[in-house]
């Protein structure tokens, strides 16, 4: 708890006139995410202010003033800080939003508390069944969590998507049909997909994942997933030649793939990050990303490299990854992808040459990327 504090005391805190922002100079009609609904900005979850009691003010940045700014939101700290109660709660993950949390006896619940646009005082929590371990399975380590639809509580189709370290793969329907929802669970067999992030396509109605590399991206019918899944090859061009210490740098690194859907553009990206130790900072390793390679992905699976995504502004965290246009909310940094994880904290121009990042370092403890939210007219 006193690490905690001490790290959050020293972070920059940005204070608003009101505890609630408005809106009105930041409203969207429409952006591609929805046409008859208002939306506002995308945010990134910072942490939260201790108040007593384990609980704290939310705090935020949002991406168009880039100031953080502490709500009138109280929040339990341990969603902000896993450390705060040894471990019984983790944060695991979020989507459209929700964070997921992840408690000792392997029940999994989906909540809004730290949305700042959700309910201040009457937050949602949706508990899912203590999940099950398939054989020669482990669902203690978590590598991220999807949604289908930002309405788990009264969505009957939305399903939730949980990533494990290794080969299992589980869905579960929060507001299906059935009386009681359940998990159903896939083992993987290809092993390049053991470390992948799973997200849902709205294009094309399914949840994919890209295998180490990159080369191959598996797919699931969220209705109906099965051990064995549409496979698509990804034939990678226009390819940039690097310099032998760029290579030497790469080969350093270690590496990840993201796959990022632009839902206002219909644009599917793959993007590889290349991740290499920093720093031991108090016992923890601290990464820093040294490279990042951007694709546009067809739907025949032909990647060509790109340094322009055109207004789009992208947001990688630990959250599902989204695209905004800059060009709705005013104040966004053209061309730019967004990083967030528990080793960084920055932004870096796709079109930059050489790579440089404006970051600020780990480790963090909230890395969430909060995406547009309707909120009605």
């Amino acid at each position: 708890m006193s690490l905690f504090l001490s790290r959050l005391l020293r972070l920059p805190l940005v204070k608003p006139a009101s505890v609630r922002r408005s809106f009105s100079g930041s409203l969207l009609i429409s952006n591609g995410f929805s046409t008859s609904l208002r939306q506002t900005p995308p945010c990134s979850v910072m942490g939260a202010r201790p108040c007593g009691d384990d609980l704290g003010g939310l705090i935020v940045a949002y991406a168009d003033t880039h100031a953080w700014t502490e709500l009138n939101k109280m929040v339990r700290l341990e969603l902000v800080c896993n450390s705060i109660n040894h471990g019984k709660t983790l944060t695991i993950g979020a989507s459209h939003g929700w964070v997921a949390s992840l408690k000792e006896d392997g029940t999994l619940c989906l909540q809004d508390d730290l949305n700042p646009y959700a309910s201040y005082t009457d937050p949602k929590r949706i508990p899912l069944p203590p999940l099950v371990t398939l054989p020669h399975c482990q669902t203690r380590i978590i590598t991220n969590v999807s949604m289908s639809s930002s309405s788990p509580e009264n969505d009957e189709d939305c399903v939730v998507a949980v990533k494990f370290l290794g080969p299992q793969l589980s869905f579960c329907k929060p507001a299906g049909k059935s009386r009681k929802p359940k998990w159903t669970s896939i083992k993987l067999e290809n092993p390049c997909f053991y470390s992948s992030r799973v997200m849902f396509s709205k294009k094309h109605n399914m949840f994919r994942m890209p295998g180490y590399g990159g080369h191959l991206i598996g797919s699931w019918d969220p209705c109906n997933p099965s051990d064995d899944p549409k496979l698509q090859s990804v034939r990678f061009t226009n390819i940039p030649k690097l310099t032998n210490a760029e290579h030497n740098l790469m080969d350093s690194c270690g590496k990840s793939e993201h796959l990022v859907e632009s839902r206002p553009t219909g644009e599917t990206f793959l993007v590889k990050q290349y991740k290499q130790l920093a720093e031991n900072d108090e016992g923890v390793a601290i990464m820093k990303t040294k490279f990042l390679m951007v694709y546009k992905l067809d739907d025949e699976g032909n990647a060509v490299q790109t340094r322009d995504m055109g207004d789009l502004v992208m947001f990688i965290s630990m959250s599902e990854p989204f695209c905004v246009p800059s060009t709705s909310f005013p104040g966004m940094y053209t061309n730019n992808v967004y990083l967030y994880d528990y080793d960084e904290n920055g932004y870096v121009d796709v079109a930059g040459t050489p790579f440089d990042m404006a970051s600020a370092k780990g480790p963090l403890y909230s890395p969430y990327h909060i995406p547009p939210q309707d909120i009605g007219n």
